[in-house]
This record gives C-alpha cells, sequence and structure tokens, in this order.
C-alpha cells in the first residue's frame, strides 16, 4: 500500500473541516480490508461534545460502504506536525482495526511518520 495515497487523501480533505470554534481542522484516510480508502474530516458542533474527529468520521464513512476491518489510517492536521488521535479515536479504531494492529501514518516537516497502532495504544481494550 503507498501511504503517500493515504496521506494525499487525509491532507485534502482536511480542507473540508468545519472547525470555527478550535480552528483545528483535521483529515483522515482509511484504508479498508478491501483495498477501497475511506476518508473523513473533523466537525465541530455549538455543543461541543457532539463534535466528530476525523478518524471517526472516516471509519464511519467505511462502514456505511460495508467495510468491517481497516488496515492503515493517515492523519494530517495543517495546525499540528505529527498529528496523532485523541483517546475516543484510538478506542474506535481499536474495534475496527486486526488484532496485531495497523500502521498509523502521520506527516511532519521531515516527512510521513509511520507507527503500529500498538505503540500509541497498548493494552487495549477489545472484546
Amino acid at each position: 500500500m503507498d501511504y503517500q495515497v493515504l496521506m494525499d487523501k487525509a491532507i485534502e480533505v482536511s480542507k473540508n473541516a468545519y472547525a470555527p470554534y478550535s480552528k483545528f481542522s483535521v483529515g483522515a484516510c482509511v484504508a479498508g480490508g478491501s483495498g477501497n480508502l475511506y476518508s473523513g474530516c473533523n466537525f465541530e458542533n455549538s455543543s461541543y461534545g457532539l463534535t466528530i474527529c476525523a478518524e471517526r468520521n472516516a471509519i464511519g464513512t467505511a462502514i456505511a460502504a460495508g467495510e468491517k476491518e481497516i488496515t492503515a489510517i493517515a492523519i494530517y492536521s495543517p495546525n499540528s506536525p505529527d498529528c496523532r488521535p485523541c483517546g475516543a479515536c484510538r478506542q474506535v479504531i481499536s474495534d475496527f482495526c486486526a488484532p496485531e494492529g495497523i500502521d498509523v501514518i502521520t506527516q511532519d516537516e521531515h516527512g510521513l511518520k509511520i507507527r503500529s497502532f500498538n505503540e500509541l495504544f497498548p493494552e487495549r481494550f477489545r472484546l
């Protein structure tokens, strides 16, 4: 899988983020087990708890298309190099990735950074 393609899609969709309160735009792109790619951006709500992160939006889009497993995720924010998923997103990623984990792709001024999801979320809760 070409991780740069995933990152390019995350960068592109970050431009559609709706973040009038935090001004923190994020885009994400997940690869489904089928090989198809699904993108999502964050969108905020005046009732802050209803805000949806880019990662959960992308995963929800994949689920709506019939995917049940993700194999990789790229996350990008123009506001923060090496943008990593929040705790809620880590739990959702956990529920839709293989037990051995997936690769999480971020980007900083030096290029792509690839981490194992298990590194970001060790000893995760799974049913």
